[in-house]
């Protein structure tokens, strides 16, 4: 088997409406932007938007996903309109090479909800792990109460594998349960 710092795979590819890339040094200004946008929609379901980033903190954030993206540790991606705007941020995480596996998780800025952007970009997401990382599993994991997030696996016919009851923290403190969602190269 070929060890995954080895691999080589494209790192952007398109879809009708979006440019899906690996993230690049100078990415954090943008993302940035995105993040400030969206914080108090980003705070009630992510850890990391517990507090408004600073520009260096950012950039720093990017610098470190692009070393893990090459030593194919995590394969965070970017989401950018095609005019060049950062929609917001996905990507193929928790990759277990041995089956191989990955988790999509993904969040959008608040300017560009509700229009199909995310479910376009994880369809795509899904289709680039099958057909470039041969997966023969792509999974999504989404807090039981976030409604918008877990109706983007439904409409793309992941299935729906249970939901962990009481497994994990949310960004308050609070417990929540988790909905588990899966594609098999089979499906």
């Amino acid at each position: 088997m070929t060890k995954p710092i080895l691999r080589d795979f494209p790192d952007q590819f398109e879809t009708e409406r979006l440019i899906i890339r690996a993230p690049r040094v100078g990415d954090g200004k943008a993302m940035n932007e995105a993040i400030l946008e969206s914080l108090p929609q980003l705070a009630e379901w992510m850890y990391w938007a517990r507090q408004a980033p600073t520009l260096e903190e950012s950039e720093e954030n990017i610098r470190r996903a692009v070393a893990r993206f090459q030593t194919r540790e995590d394969l965070r991606l970017g989401l950018y309109l095609k005019d060049g705007t950062f929609a917001g941020g996905s990507g193929l995480h928790r990759p277990n090479w041995d089956v191989p596996s990955f988790e999509i998780g993904y969040w959008l800025r608040s300017s560009l909800c509700g229009k199909g952007y995310m479910t376009e970009a994880v369809a795509a997401i899904t289709d680039f792990a099958f057909e470039h990382l041969g997966a023969k599993r792509v999974h999504i994991h989404a807090d039981d109460r976030n409604v918008k997030s877990w109706r983007i696996p439904e409409r793309l016919k992941f299935a729906l594998e249970g939901i962990h009851r009481n497994d994990s923290r949310d960004p308050h403190g609070g417990l929540r349960d988790t909905r588990i969602y899966a594609k098999t190269r089979s499906d």
